[in-house]
């Protein structure tokens, strides 16, 4: 808000402290008469994030396969994949492990040696530790592998929100998984989880909060992630993985995106663009 007398044209010849005194006195202004919100003129920006080979550089519903025996999924079990049923094959998998006695803690410690991506961590502690932004995940993994992953990064508190399938381990010690949503609108989008609806949802919500986005930043990887990139405008921020689909996706349909493309191969290169 610095800068809304100088808007107007009518600083020149008064000292800063007159100018910032003004600004205090405008916002203070409209703030009390309703026309915006206290929070707005900071500049509130969402950063929505893919997880696999995004957050971290692995994707984690494949990585377990190697606690089936021999480190292979049958091949009939492999025959249910298909890009737009995820999640009923990993319920198979599951099935699977759990019917080859592998343990809850077997697959927590598996999943605890999947790196995260270079500069990954650095970045949500980054973005965390400043009112300006605000940080969600959007993933087609699940949610007992991203809250145990995020835990043991010592990041989860970083993210305000996770949308995934949900998950959780049964008395038995089976793990069951269900799709976060069930929809046919989007073709871009698998079945279960379409991650531009989810993102153009979550922004309303907040809206209606009180809480308005002068910008929204998408970072992800895959052929999924392309779908959030078409719900963003010129003022926002696309970050594809370099050497990944989305990066590719994007070069072939440039005419489709309006936000700016910033691809990257760290998080350090994120940072260097938001901060």
């Amino acid at each position: 808000m610095t800068y809304v007398v100088r808007a107007f044209g009518l600083w020149n010849g008064f000292s800063s402290d007159v100018v910032e005194a003004v600004n205090a006195s405008l916002r203070e202004s409209l703030i009390s008469s309703g026309m915006i919100w206290a929070g707005s003129m900071e500049g509130k920006e969402l950063v929505a994030l893919d997880f696999d080979h995004t957050i971290i550089d692995a994707n984690s519903d494949t990585y377990i396969a190697k606690l089936a025996p021999g480190g292979m999924i049958p091949e009939e079990i492999e025959a249910l994949h298909k890009p737009d049923g995820w999640t009923k094959y990993m319920q198979q998998v599951f099935l699977f492990l759990y019917q080859n006695e592998v343990q809850p803690q077997n697959v927590l410690d598996c999943l605890s040696e999947i790196s995260f991506t270079p500069g990954m961590r650095e970045l949500l502690l980054l973005l965390s530790s400043s009112n300006r932004f605000e940080i969600i995940i959007i993933s087609d993994s699940n949610s007992m592998f991203i809250d145990h992953i995020l835990k043991v990064g010592q990041v989860a508190h970083t993210v305000s929100e996770v949308f995934t399938n949900p998950a959780y381990f049964d008395q038995s010690g089976r793990l069951h998984v269900k799709e976060f949503h069930v929809q046919d609108r989007c073709t871009l989008s698998s079945k279960n989880l379409c991650k531009g609806e989810i993102l153009q949802l979550y922004i309303k919500k907040r809206s209606s909060e009180g809480i308005q986005f002068c910008r929204t930043a998408f970072i992800g990887d895959g052929n999924h992630d392309f779908c959030p990139c078409l719900q963003l405008s010129v003022n926002d921020l696309i970050f594809p993985r370099i050497g990944f689909s989305l990066c590719r996706k994007l070069s072939r349909n440039p005419e489709m995106i309006k936000a700016k493309i910033y691809p990257w191969a760290s998080g350090f290169d994120i940072k260097d663009v938001l901060f």
